[in-house]
């Protein structure tokens, strides 16, 4: 095993506090985006791309169909990276209106019996006008990117709706598409949100503001029935995409899980893939989704995408295998793409309903 392997580097990082951790590893990924001989390397070692797996969504081109789930980039500085672990395309956030602390620490725990994550986080960011910083210095950085937007904490579930109204007309002109996010446990009253009225509301309202692509992220739980009402009438009233599933607040899944926060990682797989697959049964091929929760393998990837899938995203399980794992998922797709026959991906997709 080489010095500087991942697995060496995680026993370095598991010494910390995870949200410590965490800092360090961004701190990382800042450094290196300012040698570019460096993030040329990495990404020559780990970035995978081929006809048979890229795709043309939102008008972008995709060269891989794996990409980072939104949480890790809270406030868009280590877009420039994201290419270098391997990953097709990122998604930022979640970003607030106004600047916010969080929830109260310590509120970041590992699960490592389960290969999961326990998160508590309450949408820490630095804020929209941050984040408008950072966007601003991507002129010539070509790489499909997705903004997810949040309300703030202290703000009602009466005025969610201006939340939102303000972070449509900040990033109208940014990014390649928009991920309303009313599924994140750790606002209090924020899934009270998931209702048929607020999605009916929210998707008219970004309809007046922005041609982007504005998609509606979901929480695992719920009713399949629920899921599937909920999404349909997010696609009605004019939603670019789906997508499932947020982490989950069934404890039961383990004994080693706090009573509070949310659960990510190898103890979501199942829920996430079930209510996924019940989702894109009802609506593959009238809408985009996206599949996000516990992805740990090509095989696990190629589930999604065969029920329905245009892309995956991974976070937790990035913690426990390293970068490796993005490159693992993307060769395993075009090797399990062959083996059946398959020319392009876009045949895979969906394939359990066609």
């Amino acid at each position: 095993m080489s010095l500087f392997s991942y697995q060496n580097l995680k026993k370095i990082l598991f010494k910390f506090e995870p949200e410590t951790a965490h800092t360090l590893a961004g701190l990382g990924l800042r450094t290196a985006s300012h040698f570019p001989v460096i993030l040329r390397t990495m990404k020559d070692q780990n970035f995978v791309t081929e006809a048979i797996i890229s795709q043309e969504i939102f008008g972008r081109t995709f060269q891989n169909p794996v990409g980072l789930g939104a949480g890790f980039d809270k406030d868009g500085q280590y877009i420039s990276a994201m290419p270098t672990l391997g990953f097709g395309f990122t998604e930022i956030g979640t970003v607030t209106p106004k600047p916010q602390e969080g929830n109260a620490k310590p509120r970041l725990f590992r699960l490592i019996e389960d290969s999961s994550i326990q998160n508590a986080m309450g949408f820490n960011n630095k804020g929209k006008d941050f984040m408008l910083q950072q966007l601003k210095k991507l002129y010539f950085f070509d790489y499909p990117l997705g903004i997810n937007i949040g309300k703030n904490k202290l703000t009602s579930e009466e005025d969610a709706l201006k939340d939102y109204e303000t972070l449509f007309r900040a990033f109208k002109d940014y990014g390649d598409y928009i991920v309303i996010n009313i599924s994140s446990p750790n606002t209090p009253g924020l899934r009270d949100l998931q209702n048929e009225e607020f999605i009916s509301a929210i998707f008219a309202l970004a309809k007046e503001i922005t041609s982007q692509p504005v998609l509606l992220k979901i929480a695992p739980d719920m009713t399949a029935e629920d899921a599937i009402t909920l999404c349909k009438t997010a696609v009605n009233a004019g939603a670019a995409g789906i997508i499932a599933t947020n982490t989950t607040i069934d404890y039961s899944l383990t004994e080693h899980a706090k009573d509070f926060g949310g659960i990510s990682g190898a103890l979501l797989t199942e829920k996430s893939y079930q209510l996924f697959r019940a989702i894109g049964k009802e609506l593959y091929g009238k809408t985009l989704l996206i599949s996000v929760g516990g992805i740990d393998s090509a095989e696990e990837a190629y589930k999604r995408i065969k029920a329905g899938a245009s892309l995956v995203q991974v976070y937790s399980m990035l913690i426990y295998k390293g970068p490796a794992l993005i490159k693992e998922i993307n060769e395993g797709l075009i090797k399990l793409l062959q083996e059946d026959g398959y020319k392009h991906i876009s045949e895979a997709i969906g394939a359990d309903w066609k």
